[in-house]
């Protein structure tokens, strides 16, 4: 068996490591579908993903307010591909990303992007951020490269000190339980079964109200901010 790792090590690792990724193919390893992006397909691909993730879904993302007033968070912003997307249908983006490669990409790219916000973050909390109240948060393809449930579950207690009551935290974990992580991988993710994310949830102070795809590689979960104060 590996040895363990401190938790340090792991943030170390996590930067480190997608730096080197974000040096040799940015692209590529945001979606790896293909390695020869183009800026277009790269950028046109991020919409698909905001229309099937998010508007489709806006009645849980928006829950009535105008998204061109709308503050959100998104976590991994790698090189940019969704945050694009999604400061084309809110009003204010922030997007945080442990690598600073990656960060300075997404930013040279999205410069023409005056409601984007980007920041390096520490990899494990928010506390980059200035401190904002936000209407809604979103993650994808990020927390499934995590090897570590302390890390994910402290950026979930994170992201409900900045959200607004009642609002959407929707992300997706790994869901395939077959998967073998080990201390310091920053590809592979921990798995989470249903039980575990609705565990998480509570501790977190969300009510996990949906969730879509347990089992699988993409174990998509809607929290929504509980009215209370404090998380449980």
């Amino acid at each position: 068996m590996s040895e363990q790792i401190s938790l340090q090590e792991q943030l170390e690792k996590m930067r480190l490591d997608w730096d080197a990724r974000a040096r040799e193919n940015a692209r590529h390893y945001v979606d790896t579908s293909r390695r020869d992006w183009t800026d277009h397909e790269f950028f046109a691909s991020g919409e698909k993903a905001i229309a099937e993730d998010i508007l489709t879904d806006m009645g849980n993302v928006c829950q009535g307010r105008d998204p061109a007033a709308m503050r959100v968070l998104e976590i991994g912003s790698g090189a940019g591909r969704l945050t694009r997307a999604l400061s084309k249908l809110f009003g204010e983006v922030h997007a945080v990303d442990v690598s600073g490669e990656m960060v300075a990409q997404a930013r040279a790219a999205l410069a023409d992007c005056s409601n984007v916000h980007l920041y390096q973050n520490n990899g494990y909390d928010l506390s980059v951020l200035p401190p904002l109240e936000f209407d809604f948060a979103y993650s994808a393809i990020v927390f499934q490269h995590i090897s570590s449930r302390e890390i994910i579950e402290n950026y979930v207690r994170e992201v409900h000190r900045l959200l607004r009551p009642g609002a959407l935290f929707k992300f997706q974990v790994q869901g395939d339980a077959r998967v073998e992580t080990l201390p310091g991988d920053t590809w592979l993710g921990v798995p989470f079964t249903d039980h575990q994310a609705t565990a998480m949830a509570y501790r977190c102070g969300f009510e996990p109200r949906y969730r879509h795809g347990a089992g699988d590689q993409y174990f998509w979960l809607w929290f929504f901010k509980s009215s209370a104060a404090a998380a449980r």
